[in-house]
């Protein structure tokens, strides 16, 4: 597939994530966080490893639990908390600074060079999505705001280490063994530290169902193609659809009106999100024409050019 395909289907992942605090709010059981997480990986989880039939080997189970509590169990866990204990403008808001940590995670793990441009387009959306989805009487929780940025912060980390981790399996069994790995650390948490679920309804088993298979299951093997095949700082920014997503939901189906500076905000994340994809397409480019510019069969020139190339196809 072309870069342009493997960015449109990779932005499938946070425009579907869009969703998560609207079913969060109106189809799920308040004041579970870590039990509804737990709900969330484990069976999609388990109903992938049963398609896959594949276990991780050596290593790649300390990976698989590493890579699972920073992309699930931390990451969900926090999400709902912030999820349940805000409103969704200032949940999304703190979730907005994923893209600027995963650029500098990126350069401490992976050498990736920190491009003025690329950190430009992150504080856009950050401002973007401010504009789009807080309003002027927002309220603050200061255990959902630290719960929210250190979300953003797991999920980052989880996105530069699935980068550098990449194992000799399809997407569809990484993506098994990690939300495997995120639902089984949840569980005895969820179990202790939370009372147990009342009566479920129809309504809440529905969302729980979506957010499991189509919100996690489905999403995630998308999103970690996306990361094995695109830079971090690329896959990261295209986060900033989700915010956008949820607005336009509000707008669409509960009939919320769009302001001016909603209307600026998703021009802004928008421009952020091409920004982004600009900058560093620009520098795989520029690597590749470096690389060729080199004379072939020169034995002083060519091996070194050949690595630099290869660090600047790492570093994406």
């Amino acid at each position: 597939m072309s870069r342009s395909t493997d960015l449109l289907l990779t932005a499938v992942a946070p425009a579907i994530w869009g969703s998560t605090y609207v079913v969060t709010t109106l189809m799920l059981p308040q004041g579970y966080p870590l039990t509804v997480a737990m709900l969330r990986a484990l069976p999609a989880g388990i109903l992938l490893l049963l398609a896959v039939r594949q276990l991780p080997q050596g290593i790649w189970w300390l990976r698989a639990f590493v890579l699972g509590a920073l992309n699930f169990s931390v990451f969900w866990a926090l999400l709902f908390v912030a999820a349940y204990r805000l409103p969704g403008g200032v949940a999304a808001t703190l979730g907005a600074i994923q893209p600027l940590v995963v650029i500098l995670l990126a350069r401490a793990l992976l050498g990736s060079p920190v491009r003025g441009l690329a950190v430009l387009a992150a504080l856009a959306g950050i401002g973007g999505v401010a504009l789009l989805v807080l309003g002027p009487k927002t309220a603050q929780d200061p255990v959902g705001v630290t719960a929210g940025l250190f979300s953003a912060a797991s999920m980052a980390l989880g996105t530069v280490l699935s980068r550098r981790w990449q194992p000799p399996v399809s997407a569809l069994t990484f993506t098994s063994w990690q939300l495997t790995a995120g639902g089984v650390l949840l569980l005895p948490v969820a179990l202790l530290a939370e009372p147990a679920l009342p009566p479920v309804t129809a309504l809440n088993v529905l969302g729980i169902a979506y957010l499991g298979l189509i919100g996690a299951a489905l999403t995630y093997v998308i999103w970690f193609r996306g990361i094995a095949r695109l830079e971090p700082a690329v896959v990261s920014s295209l986060g900033f659809l989700s915010p956008v997503t949820a607005v336009l939901l509000g707008w669409a189906l509960l009939d919320q009106r769009l302001s001016a500076a909603q209307m600026a905000g998703m021009v802004i994340v928008v421009g952020s999100v091409w920004l982004s994809q600009h900058v560093q397409r620009r520098a795989a480019v520029s690597a590749t024409a470096s690389a060729a510019a080199v004379p072939a069969g020169n034995p002083q020139t060519s091996a070194p050019a050949a690595t630099r190339g290869a660090r600047a196809d790492k570093a994406g």
